[in-house]
């Protein structure tokens, strides 16, 4: 069964972007790039949403540095808006139910894995589903309160996590993994 893994990358305040800073806020270090590209997840399938979608294409046709490895990757886009053929290379498009073609997908033996990038909406309706395994955070050293956009948690159900794993980059920048598991309320109620 192929694994669900949930990528994200944060400000410290949970946002997922801020207007007018750069991307990864300008803190992007050589340690972080360097296992960026060497992630194990580079030959898994990118599931994303149609806002994610606009975005990365636009950035992979204007040859932004560092989108060429997601165009190699293969790529599902999850939308109602969206019409075939879609222009960035290795994407198809998925116009019925998230879950159930997520659910299909992980059980495909011959997927290596699964893994989100963006699309929030999209990540909070395959938590709440039960479908992810993993969820993992990069935080970066900002704190964006009055300029931050996209806050990541917004709609979420509580979720207790189980720390897998954790690491340091360049000295600041912090990732964090889980397993996680929804829960019906606080603990202990």
């Amino acid at each position: 069964m192929a694994e669900l893994l949930v990528d994200f990358i944060t400000s410290l305040d949970g946002y997922a972007s801020a207007e007018g800073w750069p991307g990864w806020w300008g803190l992007e270090g050589p340690e972080y790039l360097a296992w960026l590209g060497e992630s194990p997840e580079n030959d898994w399938t990118v599931l994303m949403g149609a806002t994610t979608y606009r975005l990365m294409s636009q950035f992979a046709a204007a040859g932004e540095e560092g989108v060429d490895e997601l165009t190699a990757m293969p790529k599902v886009v999850f939308s109602s808006t969206l019409d075939e053929p879609l222009t960035w290379a290795n994407t198809r498009l998925v116009d019925h139910d998230a879950v159930e073609a997520v659910r299909s997908m992980k059980a495909d033996d011959d997927l290596p894995g699964l893994r989100t990038i963006g699309s929030l909406m999209l990540c909070r309706t395959l938590l709440v589903a039960g479908l992810v395994d993993r969820f993992r955070v990069v935080v970066f050293p900002v704190i964006t309160g009055s300029t931050g956009s996209e806050r990541i948690y917004d709609g979420y159900p509580d979720v207790g996590l189980q720390m897998v794993d954790s690491r340091t980059f360049d000295g600041q920048i912090q990732l964090v993994e889980y397993v996680p598991t929804v829960l019906s309320g606080p603990p202990g109620r």
